[in-house]
Parts: structure tokens; sequence; C-alpha cells
């Protein structure tokens, strides 16, 4: 065997162990995907235990949990109503405040409403026919943050914090 048969030797082995290596790839590229899903199905189920870890604390989730200054029943349910569903004028939140508490008044519903507004909870938007309320963006962004779901808004990857229980 030449100097020259054994330069085309290692040349085809060159080759081979670069088509490996190229194959090798190729199969373990799946299994890496898989191991990203299975990372992502982990931080689910921790959100979804912290979840339940506080409802077994405090026997709800409300946003009085992010919110621990809410003086009554009526701005509970007016913020929890938000929380449910935004951009509600004050008519709409009287009547799912009645749906859920039974009654409310639509003066009294104002007079909260420009309460919570004053203190950053809720905000209001103009709209055809006066205004509408929904939730602050700081509100919603602690609320995420309790249920551990800070994380996955626009999959930031942002970290979250601990703000659980009512010392938010």
């Amino acid at each position: 065997m030449g100097e020259g048969d054994l330069q085309e030797d290692v040349r085809e082995l060159r080759k081979q162990v670069e088509a490996l290596r190229e194959a090798l790839s190729q199969v373990a590229r799946p299994y890496s995907e898989l191991a990203g899903y299975v990372e992502q199905l982990q931080e689910l189920t921790r959100g979804y235990f912290r979840i339940l870890d506080l409802y077994a604390r405090h026997g709800s989730l409300s946003p009085d949990l992010v919110i621990p200054g809410l003086k009554d029943d009526i701005s509970r349910h007016i913020v929890s109503v938000l929380v449910d569903r935004g951009d509600r004028n004050i008519s709409q939140i009287t009547e799912a405040v009645k749906g859920k508490r039974g009654t409310a008044s639509r003066r009294i519903v104002r007079e909260r409403l420009e309460e919570l507004e004053r203190q950053g909870v809720v905000v209001s938007s103009p709209a055809p026919r006066g205004r509408t309320f929904r939730v602050s963006d700081e509100v919603v962004s602690r609320w995420s943050e309790v249920l551990g779901l800070s994380k996955y808004r626009g999959q930031s990857g942002q970290g979250q914090g601990e703000r659980g229980g009512r010392h938010a």
C-alpha cells in the first residue's frame, strides 16, 4: 500500500465520519425537541400545582390575593368581574355584580369604580356611550405573577416573583 492509497483511505474515512456526524445530528434532533417539550410540560405542571396551593391556602383564587386593600365586597366583585372580562361600562359591571352578589346599585358601583381608578386598580377609556373599564396592566401583571403565569406571556422567559399570599 502506497502513501497515495493511504491518503485516499484517510479522505474516505473523513467523509464517512462526517456523514455519520450528520446522520447522528438528524437522529438526535427530534430528541432535543422532545426534551424541550418535556421541560415546558414540567413548567406548566409547576404552575398548576402553584394554583392548587394558592387555592388550598386561601380558599379561592380571587383578585384580592393581589389587591389586599380592596375595602368592601362590591369593590372585590367589581375587580373580579373586570378580571373575568374587561372593557365593560358601568351598566354592564352593575349587572354582573348583581349577578354575583344579588344586589348592587349603579350609583355605588360608579363610586367604587372611581375609587378603584384613583387607586390605579382599574383604568377607564372613552367609549361611544360613556366610559368602559378594565383592570390596570399592573394588576394583570401582578395577578399573572401570583398564578405563576407571567413567564408564559409572550414566551418572554422572565422569572416569576414570589408574591404569593396576601402581601402582594
